[in-house]
């Protein structure tokens, strides 16, 4: 049967009834002159970085010492100018939200202040790829089924997420707004880990497996700590003021000290608990307050009850 095209005729109607709602109190879009980091752009920095950081594992291969620094010259030429624009636009952008106007763009230069930015960033790279090395090594020497570092880089959806992580947290202690909670949103989609850009986390970071993890803005991790799948380093509570609005900016999320392993799906909440240095907190724990050094975190034994099936295989009685 083929399309009435008749009723083509109520599509100018609804969208006018659509459009509407564009310019409600309240609504949820974002319409005007006042440009928003691109989703897209920021994904593209994302990879750009990733080639740096790993250079050889991903999209340009056969690299050597004659052709190296002018692929990585041009990479970091393109992102000085990505990060630029995308940067300029975020501090445009939360500019006109503190003053509640429309947006003014003659009243600052936000493009310099993006490449202040952009060239601050690009300078720590050297720094982050020492970092992330001792990542990759603690996953190598911390998971018996791993067979290479190069297996780590390929395969780890672990190391993908604090690689992102690691990268957006630049951002975030260097002042940008929205750009690093996108790269870890994108980095939570793709790989089931959610880890906040404000965390804090030490070298020698392992998380194996992933799937679930969740680590909080104001989690504070230390050296040589591994979380297995499911793990979540939340908030206890959300304090709020008089009027019932959120406090925002307090330590909510829990402190991970050195030497810290934590078993599959295990709970630590709160901003004043902390877990002692070389603890163990066992599978699927609730922890809300604070572990002593050396100490080992376990629920009880629960009791296992096995119901035989008659041999026949019908039903009992």
């Amino acid at each position: 049967m083929a399309s009435d095209f008749r009723l083509k005729e109520q599509l100018p109607n609804l969208t006018n009834r659509i459009v509407a709602t564009y310019f409600e109190e309240g609504s949820i879009n974002h319409i005007g002159h006042c440009p928003l980091p691109q989703y897209e752009a920021v994904i593209e920095i994302l990879d750009d970085l990733k080639e740096v950081i790993y250079p050889g594992y991903r999209r340009r291969v056969g690299l050597h010492s004659g052709n190296v620094m002018y692929h990585a010259g041009d990479l970091i030429d393109r992102l000085h100018d990505r990060l630029t624009v995308q940067i300029g636009r975020a501090l445009q952008h939360e500019a006109r939200v503190r003053r509640g106007a429309a947006c003014l763009p003659g009243l600052d230069d936000y493009e310099a202040k993006g490449q202040a930015i952009a060239i601050e960033f690009l300078e720590r790279i050297p720094d982050l790829r020492h970092v992330l090395a001792t990542d990759v090594r603690a996953a190598y020497d911390g998971d018996p089924a791993c067979q290479s570092l190069d297996e780590v880089i390929f395969c780890y959806p672990g190391l993908d997420a604090v690689t992102v992580y690691r990268l957006a947290h630049v951002l975030w202690e260097l002042g940008v707004p929205l750009i690093p909670r996108m790269m870890t949103e994108w980095a939570h989609k793709e790989t089931g880990i959610d880890i906040h850009p404000g965390a804090r986390i030490g070298n020698h970071f392992f998380i194996d497996h992933g799937t679930g993890v969740v680590i909080g803005e104001t989690t504070e991790i230390g050296e040589h700590v591994k979380l297995y799948q499911g793990v979540t380093l939340g908030a206890l509570s959300f304090p709020t003021d008089a009027e019932g609005n959120l406090i925002r900016g307090k330590k909510r999320h829990p402190t991970i000290e050195d030497n810290v392993v934590i078993y599959a799906s295990a709970t630590i909440l709160g901003g004043s608990t902390v877990i002692g240095h070389d603890s163990v907190i066992g599978s699927s724990v609730w922890v809300t307050s604070s572990v002593e050094p050396y100490a080992t975190v376990t629920i009880e034994m629960p009791r296992l009850r096995i119901r035989a099936g008659n041999e026949a295989g019908g039903n009992d009685g």
